[in-house]
């Protein structure tokens, strides 16, 4: 055999050994199927959901039936602060994969976003039990049981975690995260009302605030008045529920040496729940509390509405508005209702390691009658005023405040205080 026909028979093999490949490897040489994949997460961690959700829409209608795709279809959902519809996604995917702990795992994540640490918690139980050796699903039910405030539980769980992945940063961080935070708060205060037609106000407190369980907390304080020379105190006391779905409720009261300048006695309940919306939305959190204050003088009873409106924004940010209606009864005179009103924006100033800064300023209007009590006697007035806190480190922080408060009848009230809290 010539050397041009073993030649020509060589490319002629070459040939169909390249057409064979280019039969059982549709794909070579073209985009493989997991770079849709990488584009997204390139997107996520640049926070661009918009494209992000089309590369999956798009993947999505080529194969509508695959649960992969509509598991990163849950995914994008779920990092850009769609909770709830990723929730469903991942209760439709379970309910043709069960088995697949990743989709538990991305259900658990959602559930979280929304608040349902319980939900969340019983999810991720699932994805243990079908993978118990996957550090990241460990890790992942750490941050659930730490949500819930079931820190023993979350180090032990952060701990495994680190057992089966020594290398986990997670793992390490929760560690961190977990250890015995301050569940006490001792604070001391001192406020001052300064008048421009009667003697300075000065009042001195001391308060300890103490949370036992995730569920229950306690606040004590003790506080000295100083009124046109006449000195009084009082002793006040509370205890505060909490339930995750419900809220708070808080009931309380107090009583003291009252020397006619303050309360004789004093009785309180506060409601408070508050919803979170998503880490990537404009509102990322609202707030509601309405409370109640009855307080007996010698000669007089007033009672106290209140309701507060609490707005979480980007960067630390918050708005809060409220509303009070004061019902006053004197000896020998009807009952009569003033009203009242605040808003006030907080705001981050600055952020150096544990040690922050933050500030605040607030603006109120309304009416109050004090006829028999202080002897101020019936006025309106608007009042300005801000207040800085510093924390200075994790256990401990400084807070301090001033307004100016312009009355009817060109009186004026300028106040200032300052509080120093100790956590331990």
């Amino acid at each position: 055999m010539t050397r041009r026909a073993l030649s020509s028979r060589w490319l002629s093999s070459f040939g169909m050994i390249f057409v064979v490949m280019l039969v059982v490897f549709p794909a070579f040489g073209q985009e493989q199927p997991s770079d849709w994949q990488t584009q997204v997460r390139k997107f996520a961690e640049s926070k661009d959901w918009d494209s992000a959700m089309r590369i999956v829409e798009r993947e999505l209608a080529r194969a509508p039936q695959d649960t992969d795709v509509r598991a990163w279809h849950a995914r994008v959902l779920n990092w850009s602060g769609h909770a709830a519809e990723a929730e469903k996604e991942y209760l439709e995917i379970l309910k043709v994969s069960r088995n697949d702990p990743d989709n538990w795992m991305g259900l658990a994540n959602a559930y979280l976003r929304e608040g349902k640490v319980e939900d969340s918690l019983r999810a991720l139980d699932r994805a243990v039990e079908l993978d118990p050796k996957r550090a990241d699903l460990r890790a992942a039910r750490a941050r659930a049981l730490r949500a819930m405030g079931e820190r023993n539980e979350a180090r032990m769980e952060f701990q495994k975690a680190l057992n089966l992945d020594p290398t986990s940063l997670e793992a390490r961080a929760g560690l961190i995260s977990v250890r015995g935070e301050p569940r006490h708060e001792m604070r001391f205060g001192q406020d001052n009302d300064l008048f421009n037609f009667t003697s300075a106000n000065h009042d001195g407190w001391v308060s300890l605030v103490s949370k036992w369980t995730p569920h229950w907390s306690t606040s004590f304080a003790g506080s000295f008045y100083e009124r046109a020379g006449i000195r009084a105190g009082k002793f006040s006391g509370a205890v505060t529920g909490r339930l995750s779905r419900w809220g708070a409720l808080t009931a309380g009261g107090a009583a003291g040496h009252d020397n006619a300048v303050i309360p004789k006695s004093e009785a309180f309940f506060d409601l408070n729940h508050g919803w979170k919306t998503g880490e990537t939305n404009f509102l990322r959190g609202v707030e509601f509390d309405y409370g109640q204050h009855w307080y007996w003088y010698q000669t007089s009873r007033i009672l106290t509405l209140n309701g507060t409106t609490i707005v979480y924004l980007p960067l630390d940010f918050t708005l809060s508005l409220g509303a009070t209606g004061v019902r006053s009864t004197f000896s020998g005179t009807g009952a009569e209702w003033r009203p009242s009103g605040i808003t006030r924006l907080g705001f981050p100033l600055a952020n150096w390691s544990e040690r922050r800064l933050s500030g605040n300023i607030f603006f109120a209007v309304g009416t109050e009658d004090f006829a028999q009590v202080d002897q101020i006697g019936r006025f309106a007035s608007q009042t300005y005023g801000g207040g800085l806190r510093f924390q200075i480190s994790a256990r401990q922080d400084v807070t301090g405040y001033a307004s100016y408060q312009k009355r009817t009848q060109d009186r004026t009230d300028t106040s200032f205080g300052l509080s120093y809290g100790i956590h331990f």
